[in-house]
């Protein structure tokens, strides 16, 4: 299994093209962000925290990568992020989003963060089943809150608090 020779490990600078291609694939895909354009790495960078940015690597191939947004520029909010996890299609359903989801979870609680949130489709099973099984619940469908190429969409909100906090 491809999980049991990933290794899950701190993004580098040097690895922000190999992100971004595997972003692009996942907004190809149609079923995982409501984004249509690749952001330049400035961009994608402003809009990530620094810290829990990992990436999932066979020796020689970048095959996945997780992330944390802020929720709120609120400082009450300060221990509340939102997660970003894509896998490259050809290495899905192998155990490495799962791999790179329980290390984003430890890490996160590492860094004082209390309640990891997601927002996902949920005709994107596969997706919302991996953050399941990570200790996610659904705590709202949202209806129809935006369009994606001329269709509403609905949106499943997940969250997941940590046992530590």
């Amino acid at each position: 299994m491809t999980a049991d020779i990933v290794v899950i490990d701190e993004m580098k600078l040097e690895e922000a093209r190999a992100v971004l291609e595997i972003y692009a694939l996942g907004i190809a895909s149609g079923q995982a962000t409501f984004e249509t354009v690749v952001p330049d790495w400035a961009q994608w960078d402003a809009n990530h925290l620094k810290m829990c940015r990992l990436v999932a690597r066979l020796p020689a191939l970048i095959v996945g990568w997780a992330a944390l947004s802020a929720a709120s520029k609120r400082i009450v909010y300060a221990g509340v992020a939102e997660v970003s996890i894509y896998v490259h299609p050809s290495y899905q359903r192998q155990g490495i989003g799962r791999k790179l989801l329980e290390e984003l979870i430890r890490r996160s609680e590492d860094a004082g963060f209390w309640t990891l949130q997601s927002s996902m489709f949920p005709e994107n099973t596969a997706s919302v089943a991996l953050h399941q099984k990570c200790g996610f619940r659904v705590v709202g469908r949202r209806e129809k809150i935006a369009r994606l190429n001329d269709t509403w969409r609905d949106t499943l909100w997940m969250e997941r608090r940590s046992n530590l906090y």
